[in-house]
Order: C-alpha cells, then structure tokens, then sequence
C-alpha cells in the first residue's frame, strides 16, 4: 500500500504564495516508479487536474488555469512532492489532493491514479 499525507493549506489573500507539500510512505511506493501529482475540488465542483509529474520525472504536465503560476517539484530522498502556488485567486479555493500512480504519465486524467491522500483545504480570500 502507498500513503499519502498533505500538508500546508491554509487561508491566504489574493495575490499570496502558499506551498503544499505530500509525504509518500508505505511498502509499495517507489520513487524510481511513481508518477505524482495533485488534484483539486472546488465547493459544489468537480475534482480537476492541477499538475503532475510522469514516473521517471522527465514530463511535468499542468493545467491551463495554473500554467505559470503553480509549480510541482519532487524530493525523491524524502518521498515528498510539492506545489508551490503564487499570485493565488480566489478560484484557487478548494481542497487539494495529493495522488501517485505507479508507471505514470502524468495525465490529467483521476481514474488513473491508485493513490489518493486526505486532501488539504486551501482558501483564498480578501
């Protein structure tokens, strides 16, 4: 099994930065086989794609709506993927999760990923 506890939400004003971070345990992770990524739900939304990365960290893939302003980066020594979030909006609120799949492409696609953490709640507002 593969674990996944975010970390970092919080409530932040329009225009702010905020990191999210995920810390991947458990027997059948492998860092050398995992995509990572993260998706969002917004109240009374569907859940959408924010950014991934493909298993062997060469592709990275992101959703228009935070293309240059999110970044996802990975620390294989901690088994840790981040998003940091600049220039947030307050469409940016929703509840961010963290997910992993073994072999992946990073797609944007839910169904694909095996792993999901709890989620972390990100509000932004003035």
């Amino acid at each position: 099994q593969v674990q996944l506890v975010e970390s970092g939400g919080g409530l932040v004003q329009p225009g702010d930065s905020l990191t999210l971070s995920c810390a991947a345990s458990g027997r059948a992770f492998d860092n050398a086989a995992m995509a990572m990524g993260w998706f969002r739900q917004a109240p009374g939304k569907e859940r959408e794609f924010v950014a991934a990365d493909n298993w062997s960290g060469t592709s990275r893939n992101y959703a228009e709506s935070v293309q240059g302003r999110f970044t996802i980066s990975r620390d294989n020594a901690k088994n840790s993927v981040y998003l940091q979030m600049n220039s947030l909006k307050p469409e940016d609120t929703a509840v961010y999760y963290c997910v992993a799949d073994r072999w992946g492409t990073g797609t944007i696609d839910s169904v694909e990923y095996d792993y999901w953490g709890q989620g972390t709640q990100v509000t932004v507002s003035s």
